[in-house]
């Protein structure tokens, strides 16, 4: 209890730049644990929106009544579904037009659902610059504390005849303060990053697959009303 009051008195006691370097830290902390927070859940909500979306797409059911009950469950549609609804969107609408030409329907169509997996790739990805961002700066900020408390501590020996511990700690603990915040805020922001970015890199990639299959399924259904 005694050496939480001193390390707060520290803090309350240090020059106002270390003040705001510890603050600033402290509110990048707080921002990437709720990012972090937010980030989890929305992925594993991702990652159980295409367990289920799989799970009756490849049921066998068919495409236009699929559709229709994705549509009216849900406006807001997102992952997969989203891409599969956009996809199947251009191709119907496309090709009820008589004049369409087969080739112009499928590039159309896949143009569409590239757009739709950019959009979703984006929403995977939302929020993870900041968190790269605070994990490859903290330490540097910190870093500045840390200079920045040991030049107090050198400023204040300057102006006596004989040096004490005294004098020299209160600098000193505010650069390890400012060095230990900086690292607390980095070291959970890498760390998650890192994870998340490879969770975003196969949610994308499973994405990707999935329209390059949807496609292949829309291309054998022109040709064959062709043939």
């Amino acid at each position: 209890m005694g050496s939480d009051a001193s390390m707060w008195a520290i803090v309350l006691g240090a020059s106002p730049v270390v003040k705001i370097v510890l603050m600033l830290l402290l509110l990048a902390s707080v921002l990437s644990w709720t990012i972090i927070f937010q980030r989890w859940f929305f992925l594993k909500e991702a990652h159980g929106a295409i367990r289920d979306f799989e799970e009756r797409f490849w049921a066998g059911a068919d495409l236009q009544k699929f559709y229709q009950e994705l549509t009216a469950t849900n406006t807001n549609l997102h992952g997969l579904a989203h891409i599969f609804c956009v996809g199947f969107s251009e191709f119907t609408k496309l090709s009820k037009q008589p004049t369409a030409r087969t080739d112009a329907v499928l590039e159309s169509t896949q143009r569409a659902m590239r757009v739709a997996l950019s959009r979703e790739t984006a929403r995977l990805e939302q929020h993870l610059s900041f968190l790269a961002t605070v994990g490859s700066t903290s330490p540097y900020v910190g870093l500045f504390g840390t200079v920045w408390g040991i030049m107090t501590s050198f400023r204040a020996l300057g102006g006596v005849q004989q040096a004490t511990i005294a004098m020299v700690a209160p600098g000193i603990s505010e650069a390890l303060i400012a060095t230990a915040m900086g690292l607390f805020a980095a070291i959970p922001a890498v760390i998650f990053y890192n994870r998340y970015a490879n969770d975003v890199e196969r949610l994308a990639n499973h994405y990707d697959t999935f329209k390059e299959e949807f496609f292949s399924i829309l291309y054998r259904q022109v040709h064959s009303r062709v043939s």
